[in-house]
């Protein structure tokens, strides 16, 4: 057998090798990846309705809605997801929302890849604060009803278009003052 097939066949089963280990490694470890995500899912549910202690998941109009129960089991508002463009990616974005008042409970911010110092200070309480109590009713535009962050405007305005466009769905399938 000549030199360069030798090489090729142990190419070929090192590479073979590294991809079983990969694959075994992915089987091993993606039962608790999934498990942390649930977990924070769950977390970040209970932040945004304040009250709740456990959270039931359905589904409406293509929209996953959780509903934050207490202890006792009565509901204390909903919660969803949403996501906006920022300046350096995605911003996901958890909202509470309570369907009778109409109004918003809180956010919090789950993911987002801002620059740091700046757009990354959407994560701060006194940002994420501002939309407590907030209105369905309101506009949820920067530097008019929402304090953007100086510097950080385009993470601001997707933070606040995010919420509002995906309020607006969710207020048609849970309308103000109705059941949920």
């Amino acid at each position: 057998m000549n030199q360069y097939a030798r090489m090729i066949i142990v190419l070929m089963i090192i590479s073979m090798a590294s991809g079983a280990v990969l694959a075994l490694s992915y089987e091993v470890t993606n039962p608790t990846i999934q498990e942390q995500a649930r977990q924070k899912l769950e977390q970040s549910v209970l932040i945004v309705i304040p009250g709740a202690t456990q959270m039931e998941e359905i589904q409406k109009d293509d929209i996953t809605i959780y509903i934050g129960l207490d202890d006792e089991g009565n509901k204390k508002g909903i919660a969803f997801k949403t996501a906006g463009s920022g300046f350096n990616g995605p911003i996901e974005i958890m909202v509470g929302y309570d369907p009778k008042e109409g109004k918003l409970l809180g956010i919090e911010i789950l993911s987002m890849s801002e620059t740091p110092g700046l757009g990354a200070r959407i994560q701060e309480e006194a940002f994420k604060d501002q939309f407590k109590g907030k209105s369905v009713e309101d506009e949820f535009v920067a530097k008019q009803d929402v304090e953007a962050i100086s510097g950080a405007t385009i993470s601001s305005t997707a933070v606040a278009s995010a919420i509002k466009t995906s309020l607006e769905k969710v207020v048609e399938i849970f309308p103000v003052g109705g059941d949920y």
